[in-house]
């Protein structure tokens, strides 16, 4: 790489360099220790110590100088890697430059220009260096073949980009590589002859945070559940640090986040997720948050360049920003001049002539007659080609109408409507100028309300009411002049001095309308006709939960203010909440949204009302109005980190935050509607529409501010809640016309003695000047910091809540639980990071049960079987892992729950030799044991078995001994235990009987005791078959009811019977006792199995014997991701066969 020309002395590093090549200006050199075959001392202490340093410090082990001639200075001018990367640098030099120095006399002449070339160069490099990835793939390629061979990942693990740095452990740095994947963080170092790896799942990150430590001023530190990790040393950790914050983000929001992945479809398609795409993001975002425009804009150009203000009469410096739909700009000087112009109001795009004073200008031209000129545009030609283009597609989509009427202003031209004609009025001068004609025509064909409410319910005030109406003609003036100077439409210039307007209280003829223009719900509103009437006809009528939900909330509304004291309002408010709901059932109905959605009715008309719902919820509060009011809680977060900030006192002095948390959540939800009387909350509505949530923490800054010595002096949470809620109670705002209205939460209206009244004009102005310095850009980063927080939070209290209900159930201890548990979601994740989705397996829906909101399947539940359970048999294992999920999957939707799981668990680990038996024994009978069972074949498809063996057993010493009042009594005593309420277990037929019986010698095997297992259990096996077939003869005699037949063994009431227990001497002599072939079913019940397996100790000691799942569970963490890699590249490779056939 190219490198920024300084002047060093050589002679200082003649120890550590070697010339390779040189020229008459030139020197190429590689340092010592490097590339080195021999073993000389020197060279191996510089390459020891290069090996060791950061990758900040560590010199590159090749460098190209710049000599002049004659002179002991010399300048670095490029470095490499590797020889071939510094020889192409070398050759250019060769190619391009030395030919050209021959022409200058002058020394200083040659390095002036040589510096000047090389600055270029790096220049050149820097701009481009998005696109060092697409031009240097072999190096990428490269990097990816290590990943993949170190980390042993499916190839649905995608690299997104890699990076050398050290990670530290204690105090010891461990250089290695970092590589960014889609699901990943990894890290990977081999020193001294000590490999590490780290693998993170990002949804497993509890926060990502730079800081320092003892050694290094700027780390980045990874925060999982168990663990810190600190990485250091990067070359660019500016650049490192977004691109983990963006990967974070998206994978959390993929994974833990529905409701955002439903409406983002980037989330859905991450094996698309390159480096360009996350800096891509980053600047999109920042451009719908900065200039809130719909989540569907996509910006398509970035240019710098300079816009002409006339209120200032010159060109201001800023950056122009294109998107789909919009044209913007940003003044380089933060608050000075932004633009909105949605090309919707867009006349023409003109390309102006090209001079020394106005460089590359082009001229875009609005409805309302106004003309901005962009000058300094680079590119311009694919840049004006591009807007062309989409301008044609908006016109094309949403056709314009010409106002052919005649116009006050204009009476021989026709004039475009401004966006915010709609419904019958258009204010170009921000006034109604509806007709009779067309209110009676709206009046006839819908019930929607003509006009705002407070038209119609219009209060006076009591107190001075000349004085307030005086102010507010004040008001109308300064406006009215603005308008003049800066525009009166959408596309309006938007500076410090319209912000001051907006913190003096909007006047309220004019509150309805500005916000529209501010919110941009007016082009909705004029890009839509026709829409909210056809969703109310839609909506009208239907009964459903939603409905329900907003026709309890209805009364509930601002009920002192009288436009809500009667069927008008409520019956508008009715229809906005109900036609909104049908639009979106995703967010469908919130508590708080009867609020807004009441204040927006009292000052816009109702279907404008209705766009500036749809403009708050979609775009200006994002994630707000959900299940989980993730977005709300997020800002939250965000609010109580710049407590920290910005009022360390306080935050010292409350040191849980949370006591805040359950006032100021509020504040962000309802915007200080239903926290201050309605006539001072409008005036903060003023300021979030005009800047955002921005508005908002400010505000809420400053409350806390005015209340700080007081809440620093009290002695409790309730005392501190109790000054706030007094605090917000008395604000005023002596400008409002209106009658003063009280907030819900009045608590204090009864106070005996005066409370000090604060102005809402003042506290406004207050949080401008202190805490106004928050950039949209500040904020959607710490957005971006605490999301990660907050979701893994909902992560916390669903474990929590999960764990809760299990741990009364299960004998197994909380923390084993716990490692379980996040087993159990990994497994559900591994399925989710690298396979595509299979019908019946649901993503993680945070809006269900706690206990449902992570499931698996069958063949995640094989995996974890294999590695946690107790009853491993070999290649049998998959197949009892089979049983066993279709004997949990009580409502057979092929998906199991974690209480399940563990459930079967406890028994296999901690239940009673009786418990472990049944669990066996059901595992071997419908509906665990199928016909189509991958273990059908073998003995089961034979003729049944039968035996003439008499049951005698001989011991070592050469006695015998017979067993036959010893089970009889055993059977006797399980019957009078077995409970009478539970339903009995149907039998097992000799098919099922044989499966139980391989499952047993496959659970012995490798077992210490092994011999004697097998030798016990091939003993239990001759008996049980024994039993069996005498229930079969006497069901195919007749001889005995079914009942006795049950209990055969129990009461042997006849010769037959008690044949199977005569003595060791005795033959059967009769043909007909041990038929071939039976007619009668071949019979089981599990109080015979239990009772023959009793009979043998070394039986009895291995169910019984204790277990211990601690040493399971680390296993299973180490080995649950190879277990997943390697199944998953044996289904690959028959797929990779059948391509090459």
């Amino acid at each position: 790489m190219w490198l920024k020309p300084e002047e060093v002395l050589l002679k200082n590093a003649l120890k550590l360099w070697v010339t390779q090549k040189s020229s008459c200006y030139f020197i190429l050199q590689r340092r010592r220790g490097h590339g080195e075959g021999g073993g000389r001392l020197t060279g191996r202490l510089v390459g020891a110590l290069d090996a060791v340093l950061d990758s900040n410090a560590r010199v590159a082990p090749f460098r190209i100088l710049l000599q002049v001639p004659g002179s002991q200075v010399y300048s670095p001018i490029a470095c490499g890697a590797t020889l071939e990367e510094i020889n192409q640098h070398w050759d250019w030099l060769e190619q391009n430059l030395l030919h050209t120095l021959s022409v200058f006399d002058n020394k200083d002449d040659i390095a002036s220009f040589v510096k000047g070339k090389v600055k270029a160069l790096i220049a050149e490099e820097t701009s481009s260096r998005l696109a060092e990835q697409e031009e240097e793939p072999e190096k990428f390629r490269e990097a990816l073949v290590k990943f993949e061979a170190r980390f042993n990942f499916p190839e649905a693990e995608k690299l997104v980009t890699y990076y050398s740095c050290c990670c530290w452990k204690g105090r010891v740095p461990r250089q290695g590589w970092l590589y960014l994947s889609i699901n990943h963080l990894c890290f990977y170092s081999f020193f001294l002859g000590k490999e590490l790896k780290l693998v993170i799942p990002w949804v497993d990150l509890q926060k990502l945070e730079r800081t320092s430590n003892v050694f290094l001023t700027d780390t980045i530190r990874i925060t999982t559940q168990n663990k810190e990790r600190d990485f250091s040393m990067f070359l660019n950790l500016d650049e490192v640090f977004k691109i983990m914050e963006q990967l974070a983000d998206v994978t959390l929001r993929r994974l833990l986040d529905n409701e955002a992945f439903d409406l983002d479809p980037d989330l859905q398609e991450p094996s698309q997720i390159t480096k360009r795409d996350l800096e891509a993001r980053a600047q999109n975002e920042f451009f719908r948050a900065f200039f809130r425009l719909p989540r569907k804009e996509k910006l398509r150009a970035v240019v710098d360049c300079s816009l002409w203000t006339p209120f200032s009469r010159c060109h201001t410096a800023g950056r122009m920003f294109a998107s789909d739909s919009y044209i913007c700009f940003a003044s380089r000087e933060d608050g000075c001049c932004h633009v909105v112009l949605p090309l919707r109001e867009v006349v023409s795009i003109e390309k102006m002539e090209d001079t020394s004073l106005l460089p590359n200008p082009i001229i875009v031209s609005i409805r309302s007659k106004m003309a901005f000129q962009f000058i300094e545009l680079k590119d311009r030609e694919n840049l004006v080609e591009g807007l062309l283009e989409r301008l044609k597609q908006v016109h094309a989509n949403h056709p314009v109408h010409y106002d052919t009427s005649a116009s006050d202003e204009d009476m021989t031209s026709p004039v475009f409507y401004s966006t915010s004609l709609c419904s019958g009025h258009k204010f170009g001068d921000l006034e109604i100028v509806s007709s009779q004609s067309s209110e009676e025509h709206e009046d006839e064909s819908s019930p929607l309300h003509p006009g705002p409410l407070t038209a119609v319910f219009q209060q006076s005030g009591s107190q001075s009411p000349d004085s307030r109406l005086s102010r507010e003609q004040i008001k109308i003036s300064l406006w009215s002049d603005h308008f003049v100077e800066y525009g009166r439409t959408v596309c309006m210039f938007r500076t410090e001095k319209i912000r001051k307007l907006v913190a003096m209280g909007i006047p309220e003829s004019l509150r309805g309308k500005l916000w529209l223009l501010f919110s941009d719900a007016v082009t909705d509103l004029a890009s839509h006709p026709g829409y909210y009437g056809n969703l109310v006809e839609e909506s009208l009528g239907r009964c459903c939960l939603v409905t329900e939900e907003i026709e309890r909330d209805l009364h509930r509304s601002l009920p002192e203010h009288p436009a809500f004291q009667n069927e008008t309002g409520i019956a508008a408010l009715r229809r906005v909440l109900t036609a909104y709901a049908h639009r979106n059932p995703k967010i469908g109905y919130c508590q708080s949204m009867n609020i807004l959605t009441s204040v927006l009715l009292l000052y816009a008309k109702e279907e404008e009302a209705f766009w500036l719902l749809v403009a708050v919820c979609e775009r200006m509060l994002p994630d707000y109005f959900n299940h989980r009011v993730i977005g709300a809680q997020v800002d939250q977060s965000v609010f109580e980190e710049l407590i920290k900030e910005q009022l360390p006192e306080l935050a010292e002095h409350m040191n849980d935050l949370s006591a805040l948390a359950s006032v100021s959540l509020s504040w962000f939800l309802t915007l200080f509607l239903n926290i201050m009387p309605l006539e001072s909350a409008v005036n903060v509505v003023d300021c979030f529409f005009y800047d955002g949530i921005k508005a908002i923490f400010q505000l809420g800054l400053a409350v806390l501010e005015a209340n700080a010595e007081g809440l620093c002096s009290s002695e409790d949470d309730g005392q501190a809640l109790m000054i706030l809620s007094r605090f917000l109670d008395h604000i005023k705002n002596e400008d409002s016309p209106g009658l003063p209205i009280g907030s819900h939460h009045a608590f204090f209206s009864d106070d005996r003695e005066p409370y000090p009244v604060t102005d809402i004009a003042d506290l406004i102005r207050d949080s401008y000047e202190k805490f106004g310095d928050q950039s949209v850009e500040q904020i959607e980063h710490l957005r971006c910091k605490h999301r990660i927080r907050v979701l893994q939070g909902h992560e916390d209290t669903t474990k929590q809540n999960v764990l809760r209900v299990v741990i009364p159930e299960v004998s197994i201890l909380p923390e084993d639980l716990e490692e379980l548990y996040d087993l159990f979601k990994r497994e559900h994740m591994m399925s989710c990071y690298w396979e595509q989705p299979r019908p019946g397996v649901l993503r993680h829906d945070p809006s269900r049960p706690y206990a449902e909101q992570y499931r698996i399947d069958a063949r995640q539940f094989a995996h974890l079987f294999q590695l946690v359970s107790p009853w491993t048999c070999g290649a049998h294992t998959e197949i009892l892992a089979e049983r066993t999920f279709r004997l949990l999957d009580d409502n057979m939707d092929q998906l199991m729950e974690f209480k399940a799981f563990v459930s079967c668990l406890d028994i296999m680990y901690n239940g009673e030799m009786n418990e472990k038996i049944k669990l066996l024994y059901r595992l071997h009978i419908p509906p665990a044991l199928t016909e189509n069972d991958r273990d059908s074949q073998s003995p089961l498809k034979n003729p049944l078995l039968s035996t003439s063996r008499p049951l005698v057993f001989g011991k070592s010493n050469g006695d015998t001994v017979d067993y036959q009042k010893q089970l009889k009594q055993m059977i006797k005593d399980l019957a009078k235990e077995k409970d009478k309420t539970e339903k009995e277990l149907p039998k097992m037929s000799q098919r099922e009987f044989i499966q139980f019986c391989k499952t047993l010698y496959s659970m012995f095997h490798e077992d210490p005791e092994e011999n004697d297992l097998y030798q016990a259990i091939a003993t239990v096996t001759t008996l049980l078959l024994q039993i069996g077939e005498v229930g079969q003869r006497s069901s195919s005699s007749g001889s005995c009811s079914q009942e006795c037949a049950e209990d055969l063994q129990a009461s042997a009431p006849s010769l037959e019977q008690d044949s199977v227990f005569m003595d060791p001497g005795k033959t059967p002599q009769d043909p007909q006792v041990f038929p071939e072939s039976a007619e009668g079913d071949w019979t089981v019940s599990l109080e015979h199995i239990l009772a023959s397996l009793l009979t043998e100790q070394s039986l009895v000691n291995f169910f019984e014997k204790p277990l211990d799942i601690k040493s399971k569970l680390e296993n299973a963490k180490i080995n649950q991701y190879s277990l997943k890699t390697s199944e998953m590249s044996h289904q690959s490779q028959p797929e990779l066969k059948l391509s090459s056939l």
